[in-house]
């Protein structure tokens, strides 16, 4: 079973303490997002979890937890961008994200830490010139300090249309997107990088871009020493490549206020949820209560 934490929200950067409280527990409880009253008790011991996946924009909280993961397989998406405040309002100054990637990357490995440089906005005031600008000049600042480079371009859920809209952002021509790839794949390649997508239509064989896959049978296999092959997430879009996990995570409770987010979508519910947290919760954000339905999570094997 792998363990994403978590494409709901950032573990890693406001959660750190409670996940490795369920950690030592050995299990965590998640309610479900369609009904809250279903929640899964999903096991944590190091004989069920094939791999951990953290997703995050800031993991500094948890670098003085992680000789806690010894024995586990895991790896961190951090997605790294340089956006100003317009679009993410949340977050520590570029510098400190660059030096924590880079510190993170040292501790546990280069292989164990991905670049995320998503969603690629585009507008008046970061355009096409920017990004390769802008992209070059991570890619100078991580050399060395990851493989792997994922990107992905805005996807304009209706959740986030009207922010979207008030930003001027657009969808770009496919044209666009090639040229903007061609120049990242140029970059990457000089600082010794991979360079994905994340479940993009476009096909960019030609530049030497494979569709990525963000949780990776590949590269589980090859950071737990065993032959994983995981079965397909049927619950992400058909472009995703990613293989099914369990995400302990949940929606409305990010504090990163990112203007693209599509997994906060109520500013009343995360001020709630937030207000909520406890460290030593068996949930995130929430407690057990009357009428909660609770039920052993079916553990995803690999196949």
């Amino acid at each position: 079973m792998i363990i994403s934490a978590s494409r709901r929200t950032d573990i890693p950067s406001y959660y750190a303490e409670w996940f490795f409280n369920r950690l030592k527990a050995g299990y965590a409880l998640t309610r479900n997002p369609m009904n809250r009253r279903q929640v899964s008790r999903i096991s944590l011991a190091r004989a069920d979890v094939d791999a951990f996946v953290f997703w995050t924009k800031n993991p500094k909280p948890m670098l003085p937890y992680l000789d806690r993961l010894k024995g586990y397989a895991y790896y961190f998406q951090f997605t790294l961008n340089a956006y100003d405040g317009d679009v993410e309002r949340g977050l520590p100054a570029l510098k400190e994200r660059v030096d924590t990637f880079r510190m993170l990357a040292s501790v546990i490995g280069k292989e164990r830490v991905l670049w995320r440089y998503d969603p690629i906005l585009i507008n008046s005031r970061y355009t096409p010139e920017w990004h390769c600008e802008t992209f070059g000049r991570l890619a100078d600042l991580l050399d060395g300090s990851t493989e792997r480079c994922t990107i992905s371009f805005l996807d304009f859920y209706r959740k986030i249309e009207k922010t979207m809209n008030s930003l001027g952002a657009y969808d770009p021509s496919e044209e666009v997107k090639y040229a903007l790839a061609a120049a990242f794949a140029k970059d990457a390649a000089a600082h010794g990088m991979q360079l994905c997508t994340c479940a993009e239509t476009l096909d960019l064989k030609t530049l030497g871009i494979a569709h990525g896959s963000c949780i990776d049978s590949e590269l589980i296999s090859k950071l737990s020493h065993t032959a994983f092959i995981g079965k397909k997430d049927r619950n992400q879009r058909p472009e995703c490549g990613c293989a099914a996990s369990v995400d302990i995570g949940c929606y409305n409770t990010c504090r990163n206020g990112c203007a693209y987010c599509y997994a906060n979508f109520s500013p009343g519910v995360i001020h709630k949820n937030v207000s909520s947290y406890c460290a030593d919760s068996e949930l995130l954000c929430s407690s057990p209560e009357a009428g909660d339905i609770v039920k052993e999570r079916n553990i995803v094997y690999n196949i």
